[in-house]
C-alpha cells in the first residue's frame, strides 16, 4: 500500500445523512438492535455518542480519514464507472482511484471497535 500521506481512508456508513435519519437510526439501535443495518455505526458509535476508543484512535492516527453516509458518498464520488459498493465499507482513496480496504462482510463480522482498529492498522502498515 502507498504511504499514508498519499492515501485517505473513506468510511461509508449504511445510512443516509440528516437529523431525521440520525433520530430514526438511534431509535432503531435502541428498540431493534439486531436488525440495525450499519455495523460500522454500531462499532464506532453508541446510541448517542462516538465510542471513546474509536475517538481516541481517530485523534491519534496519522491516517487521513473521511466519514460519509451512503447518500453523501454517492454525491461526492459520482463516476462514469458507477462505483458498485455495498455499505458499510471502508475504502482507500489514492491517486489511482478507490480500492476496498474492509468489505461489508468483514465489517459485519466485527463485534468490537478494537477489532476494527487492528484490521485498519494491519492493512495500512507499510
Amino acid at each position: 500500500m502507498e504511504s499514508n500521506t498519499a492515501q485517505k481512508l473513506i468510511f461509508v456508513y449504511n445510512s443516509d445523512a440528516g437529523f431525521r435519519n440520525r433520530v430514526v437510526d438511534s431509535a432503531h439501535k435502541i428498540f431493534s438492535p439486531s436488525t440495525y443495518e450499519c455495523s460500522l455505526c454500531n462499532i464506532t458509535y453508541g446510541t448517542f455518542a462516538e465510542n471513546r476508543g474509536w475517538r481516541q484512535f481517530r485523534r491519534h492516527s496519522d491516517l487521513q480519514m473521511a466519514f460519509l453516509h451512503r447518500d453523501e458518498f454517492s454525491k461526492a464520488y459520482k463516476s462514469k464507472f458507477g462505483y458498485k459498493f455495498t455499505f458499510p465499507i471502508v475504502l482507500v482513496e489514492s491517486s489511482h482511484g478507490l480500492d476496498i480496504l474492509i468489505r461489508t462482510e468483514e465489517l459485519n463480522a466485527l463485534k468490537k471497535v478494537e477489532e476494527l482498529i487492528v484490521l485498519i492498522n494491519e492493512r495500512t502498515a507499510g
